[in-house]
């Protein structure tokens, strides 16, 4: 058990150090020459380290305390203290690692500075902590107000997309936004991209060998509910079991391989997941931990 929690956490921490180089590399070589910003902390610190020409790793600790202490008494203080590594970190990188800048071309540096921000965005938060304090303030205002995390972080971007529009012109802010859409998609591909979870409903006249595959062939679980057929023209349908599983997109094709091996007529509906808990399916990393 000891030998598996150190494995676990050197490569919580090998993720984090790749998120911090990576978007080290993402600003550095792309967004700070050019002047593009970011959304939530990141973008408020790139934006007062252009308007008062000072460093930016002293406004991406002092502008992400707030949210640090917030964590710590109000989330959760693993992550406070993984966020203390990967904020710290990002600063210390952002001093000493000389990256070239590789390109002005300003479509090249919206998109690709995007990638590689959200990419180390994304690699933090499966290291287990985050170099954003935007989505601490998120999760605890979404319990507070009662609206989603989706939907706080959005009205926090569009008011520093209008403070950069205002500040820096128009056309900045319209790249901002293609940098901030870049990254978020990103980020997202980071921690879902191809375990993203599927749940599949299957209509079978042969459950029982379905079920068989899923659970024996696949590995993964299955839940059978009862159902009625409801084609029929009469009112005495009979009834029929309907198998429910979640798997990941890779596992997908096998599973309908092998669905069409057993019953070519059977009726399967699919439709995405935003997580799960327990079961038989891997855990991929929260957002906040």
């Amino acid at each position: 058990m000891k030998k598996i929690n150190i494995i676990r956490e050197v490569r919580k921490t090998f993720f984090l150090i790749l998120g911090i180089l990576s978007a080290t590399f993402g600003l550095k070589s792309f967004l700070l020459p050019n002047k593009f910003i970011d959304g939530g902390v990141t973008g408020v610190s790139m934006l007062s380290s252009i308007l008062l020409e000072l460093p930016l790793p002293y406004f991406i600790i002092i502008f992400n305390v707030p949210f640090l202490l917030l964590a710590f008494f109000n989330l959760s203080r693993e992550l406070a203290l993984r966020a203390i590594l990967g904020i710290i970190g990002l600063s210390i990188s952002l001093f000493f690692i000389p990256f070239p800048v590789l390109t002005y071309d300003k479509l090249l540096v919206a998109v690709f500075g995007g990638v590689f921000l959200g990419a180390g965005i994304g690699f933090a938060i499966r290291g287990g902590g985050v170099i954003d304090g935007t989505e601490i303030l998120a999760v605890f205002l979404s319990r507070k107000i009662h609206t989603t995390v989706g939907d706080i972080i959005l009205v926090v971007n569009v008011i520093i997309f209008s403070f950069v529009a205002i500040l820096l012109g128009v056309e900045i802010a319209f790249y901002s936004i293609l940098t901030y859409l870049s990254a978020s998609k990103t980020t997202d591909f980071i921690i879902e991209g191809i375990e993203e979870y599927i749940a599949v409903i299957i209509v079978s006249e042969k459950t029982e060998e379905i079920r068989k595959a899923i659970i024996f062939d696949l590995g993964r679980g299955a839940t059978i509910f009862k159902g009625r057929k409801g084609f029929q023209t009469d009112s005495f349908s009979s009834d029929t079991d309907i198998i429910y599983t979640v798997l990941t997109r890779l596992e997908l094709p096998r599973l309908t391989l092998e669905i069409n091996r057993i019953d070519p007529k059977a009726f399967i509906v699919m439709h995405k997941v935003k997580d799960i808990i327990g079961g038989y399916v891997k855990k991929r990393p929260q957002k906040i931990v």
